[in-house]
């Protein structure tokens, strides 16, 4: 099985998935999100006790592949090389040797990685020509954890430093996207609960959609 057509994230709507949540109801709600145009899923690493992260992998794979969306693992980059499902990583902080990383996965994969406000991260990423950087958290969120508070401002400079397409997340909704985009330029958000926790996510990726593609002037 080859890695999904789409090999870049560029913008729009990233969406991140709890595999904690109840396996039926996960596959659902997500089949519903996938039904208009995501560029991304992420599996979160919170996983419960006893799952087999392989076989949560290739459920929730198979029906990204239907849809042509890449599926990346947070953290768990050993995944990759057990599961052709996979087709990137997403890391939390800078990994501690990403050299062998690349190697010992030993095939093209997309790479993202959080920055809560240290613009080192933006650096290393950009010199390791990562594909993303997420910022963690521009809101209160509950899925956001421990993330501090991320300001526009530091969005704002990361934009100068690097070409690479940048991502809100942590407590974005379709109503905030308008005032956050007046304070700083961004290329798309990443939603967990915001659509995860709706009852039609296919309706909440569409409101997202209008957010983003009605307000896209400069600040």
């Amino acid at each position: 099985m080859e890695v999904t057509n789409q090999t870049k994230i560029t913008d729009g709507i990233y969406l991140v998935i709890d595999p904690s949540m109840d396996r039926q109801l996960l596959l659902s709600r997500l089949a519903s999100a996938l039904q208009a145009k995501l560029q991304a899923v992420q599996i979160w690493n919170n996983w419960k006790s006893g799952d087999s992260k392989l076989a949560c992998i290739e459920e929730v794979g198979q029906l990204c592949r239907q849809r042509s969306v890449p599926l990346l693992i947070d953290n768990d980059w050993e995944l990759l090389s057990q599961s052709a499902y996979l087709d990137g990583v997403h890391f939390d902080a800078i990994p501690t040797d990403y050299t062998k990383i690349k190697q010992s996965i030993g095939r093209p994969f997309i790479a993202g990685i959080t920055c809560s406000g240290n613009l080192d991260v933006v650096r290393w990423a950009d010199e390791q020509r990562l594909d993303y950087v997420s910022f963690c958290a521009m809101f209160p969120s509950p899925s956001a954890g421990s993330c501090d508070i991320v300001m526009p401002a530091t969005v704002r400079q990361a934009k100068s430093m690097t070409g690479l397409p940048l991502f809100v997340s942590g407590g974005i909704t379709p109503a905030n996207i308008t005032m956050l985009r007046q304070q700083t330029p961004f290329d798309g958000v990443a939603v967990i609960s915001g659509i995860m926790s709706a009852d039609e996510p296919l309706s909440k990726v569409k409101l997202y959609h209008n957010a983003l593609t009605e307000n896209i002037s400069k600040p």
